[in-house]
Order: C-alpha cells, then sequence, then structure tokens
C-alpha cells in the first residue's frame, strides 16, 4: 500500500496525529525534498528510511517502487509542503499503482489553497486552481484570457521575484479585481494582503516578498 500523506506547509504542528502514525510505521518513506521532510521527522524522532522522489527521477524510480510494493511493502508519499501530486511530484506513480491493482489512499491535512482561501475575503463558494503560473509571457495571457469570464475565484502559485510583472500582466487582462496574497502562512511573520490589483502592483514596485505567494483572484 502507498500512503499519501499533507504535511505541514510552514508550522511543524499542523500535522495530523495519523500521518505521524503511518510515518512510524511505513517500510519507507517517498520524500520530495529529503532536507525539508527530514526537518520534520526529525522534530518528531521518525528514523524510517526516505528516499528523494521528484520531479527530475519519478519516472526512473517508479519501477522499483512498484516492485517494492507488490512485494508486500507499505510506503508514504510526502511533499514538502502540503498535499503531494498537487502542483508536486505523484500523480504518475499513483497512475501506476492503480494500473497494477496496488492499493493507495491519501492522509488528508494542510493545504496552502485551502489555507489561502479561507483567509481571503475574496468569495470563494466556487473556485478554480491553476497551480503554479506559466512562465512565458504568451502562456500566461492565453490562460488569462480562458479565466475572463469564469465566475469563480482564481488560484495560483507565483514566486517573489516574478509577481510584480504577474500583478502587471493580470491587471492588464482581467482588470482591478479584489485579490488576496498570501504568503508565509502558519509561520511566525505570515502575511495576508487583502487589496486591489492596482494596489498590489504599487506594494510590489519597491518591496520584494520572501517565500512563495498563494494568489487568490475575485471571479
Amino acid at each position: 500500500m502507498i500512503y499519501l500523506i499533507a504535511t505541514p506547509i510552514g508550522n511543524l504542528e499542523d500535522v495530523t496525529l495519523r500521518a505521524l502514525r503511518v510515518l512510524r510505521e511505513v517500510d519507507f518513506i517517498l520524500a520530495e525534498d529529503t532536507r525539508k521532510t527530514g526537518v520534520l521527522l526529525k522534530h518528531y524522532s521518525i528514523d524510517q528510511p526516505m528516499y528523494s522522489f521528484h520531479d527530475h527521477n519519478e519516472q526512473s524510480k517508479i519501477p522499483r517502487i512498484i516492485k517494492e510494493l507488490k512485494s508486500g511493502k507499505n510506503a508514504a508519499l510526502v511533499s514538502s509542503a502540503g498535499a503531494p501530486t498537487i502542483s508536486d511530484p505523484g500523480y504518475k506513480l499513483v497512475r501506476e499503482c492503480k494500473k497494477q491493482n496496488l492499493h493507495v489512499t491519501s492522509l488528508p491535512g494542510p493545504s496552502s489553497v485551502i489555507n489561502a482561501l479561507t483567509l481571503s475575503a475574496v468569495a470563494h463558494d466556487k473556485f478554480a486552481f491553476l497551480g503554479y503560473f506559466p512562465r512565458k509571457a504568451g502562456d500566461r495571457r492565453r490562460l488569462l484570457e480562458k479565466t475572463k469570464e469564469w465566475g469563480c475565484a482564481i488560484v495560483f502559485f507565483e514566486s517573489p521575484h516574478r509577481i510584480f510583472s504577474c500583478l502587471s500582466e493580470v491587471n492588464k487582462i482581467l482588470g482591478n479585481r479584489e485579490i488576496t496574497i498570501a504568503r508565509e502562512m502558519t509561520k511566525k511573520f505570515e502575511e495576508v494582503l487583502e487589496t486591489t490589483i492596482e494596489e498590489a502592483i504599487e506594494h510590489f514596485k519597491d518591496k520584494k516578498p520572501k517565500g512563495e505567494l498563494t494568489i487568490v483572484i475575485k471571479g
């Protein structure tokens, strides 16, 4: 069996009792970033074998993992933060496990998407998650054009060094909508900015934030 386990997005206390129990019981742990996951495991005195599993080695490691699972071993898959397979590696492994009739189960827990939505003043009874915003300008424009008429909140991730150019482009295509920008969620210096796109552009003109940002835009 393979367990998909959500891990804290910041505060190490945001982990379920079930997640800790399963991490102690599995035969091995697959981690997107062994250093980051190692901090969590050390904090809770968990010393199960841990192996790297990320975008660059996912395809090559799947056959070996499948072989181990078929032999009766249990594994846990975790991302650096939040739920695995959501804008993170893992879905190819899940797909192959299901093809091989291997049991897959998910342990719910922290999610930066859900956390940002619950903090947002933007109406979010319906929302669309776009993952990481495209790097190429043409791809960004095409994606934004598609969302123009969507009657739901739009959620996506952006890096700190691209936030200014990203917001400028969003403003050109979608107009000056209400927006929530969250960073460092659940951490000591958590920041949630409730504003408009134009005001956010002005805010980030000379300010370079730290850490990945989760953005919620009014539909």
